[in-house]
């Protein structure tokens, strides 16, 4: 049962029974090596072993296409592995996408991929963002340090006007010190610059932020927000004044008043994407 130079135990399909997994992997139970047939050097991840389901997807990134089989029953985030080892970009700064945020914690059977599923991924790799940011790093420190003379924008009059209502009796309550992912429920009860109600609904799965006014409501593509910043208001610091830039330049921030502290990370993550924080 020795094994002979140069032969080595074929890895099982990433999800569907482990990486590799122990030395005895890829051995019948008589210590024999299998004769299997060698499996494409692209990132299939092999065919369906013990009786698992497998399924076809394209996964697309950066302009490159990768055909890829996986297990039907690995989850969102076995999925981000696979796309790392695919492209190096890591799971932390990957936006992936079939119709909508992929979730992390259900199976791709459960949101429905079928066989020839576009996933789509967005994200920049460690160095791309390093070659990126590098050169611009003291021109940053310039600009922060001048913000940092400005007075807080809760001060400003075009802030006051709203906040000097108060807060409104219905907002959400908040949890100061802690970080919550988004509720299921809309955010209401806050108020908007012309001191009307609006409320901010996040569409996941049709990757949307809707923002509704008593008289309307606006569905905006997450990827059509430029930035999203965000201030503890004085005095409440457990609420926060937050802008949506909708357009080039802050002139296009669409400011809404009283967002509970603990959604304010969430927020930033689902609108820009994590990746864009690393």
């Amino acid at each position: 049962g020795a094994e002979e130079p140069g032969m080595e135990a074929p890895a099982l399909p990433l999800g569907c029974g482990g990486e590799g997994g122990s030395p005895a992997a890829g051995r019948t139970p008589e210590g024999e090596e299998r004769r299997d047939a060698p499996q494409a050097s692209v990132s299939n991840g092999g065919d369906a072993e013990g009786g698992k389901e497998l399924v076809e997807l394209k996964v697309i990134w950066n302009k490159n296409k990768y055909d890829v089989k996986f297990c039907l029953d690995s989850t969102g985030a076995e999925l981000k592995q696979k796309i790392h080892s695919l492209t190096g970009l890591p799971p932390a700064m990957q936006k992936v996408m079939f119709k909508g945020l992929l979730p992390e914690e259900k199976t791709l059977r459960e949101i429905k991929v079928t066989n020839g599923a576009k996933i789509m991924v967005v994200g920049s790799t460690i160095n791309d963002v390093l070659a990126v940011n590098t050169p611009k790093e003291a021109a940053q420190q310039e600009v922060k340090a001048e913000e940092n003379k400005k007075e807080p924008l809760c001060r400003q009059k075009q802030h006051r006007k709203v906040l000097d209502k108060g807060k409104p009796d219905d907002v959400m309550p908040s949890v100061k010190g802690v970080q919550e992912r988004l509720p299921t429920v809309p955010l209401s009860g806050m108020y908007n610059k012309s001191g009307g109600k609006v409320r901010l609904t996040f569409k996941l799965e049709q990757d949307q932020l809707w923002i509704g006014t008593k008289e309307r409501t606006e569905k905006l593509p997450m990827g059509s927000i430029k930035n999203v910043v965000s201030e503890p208001i004085e005095g409440h610091e457990d609420y926060h004044m937050m802008a949506f830039q909708l357009g080039p330049t802050e002139a296009s921030y669409y400011w809404v008043y009283w967002v509970p502290t603990q959604y304010v990370d969430a927020i930033k993550d689902t609108v820009l994407g994590k990746w864009q924080y690393f």
